[in-house]
C-alpha cells in the first residue's frame, strides 16, 4: 500500500465546532475506523480509507517531531492531546485539536488506538502555528529525516522548557491564555 502523494493547495477548510472526527486503528496505525465526519472532512470514501495508514492525512508542514510524541505517548499506554494540521484528499489543510487513547480489549491489553478531534480555536492555532513553523523549519535544516526529528524534538524541548512547562502543559496553557512568549 504506497502512499498516493497529495499536493497542499494552500487552502484551509475546517468542520462545525459541533462535530468530532473520529478514527480508530490497528496497533501498526492502519486505520480501522472512520467516522463521517472525517470522511467527509479529509475527502476519502470508507473503501478509500479504511486499511491505509493514518499518515495518509499527514500535512507536511506538520513537525515529525509532534507525531514521535504523540506515538511514543500512545504506545507507552498514555492518552495525548494534540494540536495537528491534516491534508484533505484535495489538497486542503484542516486543523485539529486531537485526542488519542490506547484502545484495549477486555483483559485490558492495547489492540489499537482512538482518536477524536475538535476544531481547536482560532487564539490557540495562534500560538500554535509559529510554534510548529519553527519546528518544521528545524526538521528542513537537517540531513535526514532521523537527524530531522531529533533536532526538532530539541527545539521543542528546549522551548518548552524555557517557558517551564511540558507538550500536555502546553496544549493546556492555550485554554487558559498562557504562552510561549519568550521561550522563543
Amino acid at each position: 500500500m504506497s502512499k498516493v502523494e497529495v499536493m497542499p493547495s494552500g487552502r484551509e477548510i475546517s468542520f462545525h465546532e459541533d462535530e468530532i472526527i473520529v478514527s480508530k486503528t490497528d496497533l501498526k496505525g492502519h486505520i480501522t475506523y472512520a467516522n463521517d465526519v472525517f470522511l467527509r472532512v479529509a475527502g476519502y470514501t470508507e473503501s478509500e480509507i479504511l486499511g491505509k495508514p493514518h499518515n495518509v492525512i499527514r500535512h507536511p508542514a506538520m513537525p515529525r517531531c509532534v507525531f514521535k510524541l504523540l506515538w511514543d505517548t500512545i504506545r507507552d499506554g498514555r492518552e495525548i492531546f494534540a494540536y495537528v494540521i491534516n491534508l484533505a484528499k484535495s489538497g486542503d489543510a484542516y486543523w485539529v485539536f486531537a485526542h488519542v487513547t490506547p484502545s484495549r480489549d477486555a483483559r485490558g491489553a492495547c489492540v489499537g488506538y482512538h482518536s477524536n478531534r475538535r476544531v481547536p480555536h482560532a487564539d490557540a492555532l495562534d500560538k500554535v502555528r509559529p510554534l510548529y513553523a519553527r519546528l518544521a523549519a528545524e526538521e528542513q535544516r537537517a540531513p535526514d529525516p532521523r537527524a530531522a526529528i531529533e533536532a526538532s524534538s530539541r527545539l521543542l524541548a528546549d522551548t518548552l522548557a524555557r517557558a517551564g512547562m511540558d507538550y500536555d502543559r502546553f496544549v493546556f496553557s492555550l485554554s487558559t491564555g498562557t504562552s510561549l512568549a519568550g521561550a522563543a
